[in-house]
């Protein structure tokens, strides 16, 4: 009997090693396939309402993919300009941040610190191939539009006929059980993400507003920074407020501006992220604190910063159906916070 056990935990480590592998390699079309499949569940609002208003299927769904197809491109655009445009204005910023250095090795009394040979080592360069590289993979499967959009095409047209597929294969009172749980699995997921997508929305306007209001360059970068990075609970929210906080800081050089900035942008995203979206989405989807680490960490290093904005969704994705499959409640229950 030990040996039997010994074998299949052995096994049950080939397995997720390969599929590890797997996920690697297959990257390049594995995460526009999962960015497709995403999208399909965000669009299906959209073609629900055009249906409604008499719009035939056909034509709702030209004009949903179209819509998307312009949104993904769009998106495409702006962070790879904001990007560029940003690295080429950081020179600008180089005295400024020695004088914040001065400022700083001059004002802090007897707590003196060195900041001359840091700052003098400070290769600015870097810091922009840095942040190229940064969001170089993102978007570069944002510029992959077109495999995207293909998958999205043969999803959507092909929606509704996995759940009859499977149910076919199954004696009628099974049947009937699978339909429940695909539906049940189907809403759910819709509702999560339509709703993750409209709050983050909502969090990269308002960063972007209150960005604008105080004056701050590349406002819109970080709007989409906070867009992206609110996928990704609690962390992803502070990342975001670090950098542009960080930039107001080294932009004008007082703690004034980057104070407000921080109190303005946290507090309305405190409201959202604590208030709003808890209320509209119900207490069945939260996440383990740790669970939601360990993704973001594993999936990151599987697929780099494309990996850690979908790890959180992936995740909640992996909970609806433990949750819908009563053999797998167990796990959905190890998972939530």
């Amino acid at each position: 009997m030990d040996d039997n056990r010994y074998f299949k935990a052995a096994l049950a480590a080939v397995l997720l090693f390969i599929l590890g592998v797997v996920l690697k390699l297959a990257r390049p079309v594995l995460i526009p396939f999962i960015l497709a499949v995403f999208l399909s569940f965000i669009i299906d609002p959209a073609l629900t309402f055009l249906t409604r208003c008499r719009c035939p299927r056909p034509g709702a769904v030209l004009i949903a993919l179209g819509l998307m197809f312009v949104t993904l491109y769009l998106f495409g655009v702006l962070a790879y300009t904001s990007g560029k445009a940003l690295v080429a204005e950081l020179p600008k910023y180089q005295d400024r941040l020695n004088d914040i250095g001065r400022f700083l090795e001059n004002g802090v009394g007897p707590f003196k610190v060195d900041l001359s040979s840091a700052l003098d080592s400070l290769d600015i360069g870097k810091v922009g191939a840095f942040i190229l590289r940064a969001i170089g993979p993102f978007v570069g499967i944002l510029g992959k539009i077109l495999l995207v959009f293909l998958f999205l095409v043969v999803i959507v047209a092909g929606r509704g006929r996995f759940g009859t597929k499977l149910a076919g294969t199954l004696d009628e009172g099974r049947a009937g059980r699978a339909r429940g749980i695909i539906a049940g699995i189907d809403a759910q997921i819709r509702k999560y993400l339509v709703i993750k997508t409209a709050v983050s929305i909502a969090n990269g306007v308002m960063v972007w507003i209150v960005l604008v209001c105080f004056g701050v360059d590349f406002a819109a970068l970080f709007g989409l920074v906070a867009f992206f990075l609110n996928y990704i609970p609690n962390i992803g929210s502070w990342i975001a407020t670090v950098l542009r906080v960080a930039f107001a800081f080294f932009q004008f050089g007082t703690f004034w501006v980057p104070f407000w900035i921080f109190v303005i942008t946290n507090g309305l995203d405190m409201i959202l992220g604590n208030v709003i979206e808890p209320r509209i989405t119900g207490k069945g989807l939260g996440l383990s604190p740790l669970l939601v680490f360990f993704s973001l960490v594993f999936w990151g290093w599987l697929w780099g910063i494309p990996g850690m904005i979908l790890s959180v969704p992936l995740t909640a994705v992996i909970k609806i159906v433990c949750q819908n499959v009563p053999s797998l409640r167990p796990i959905a229950v190890m998972m939530g916070s």
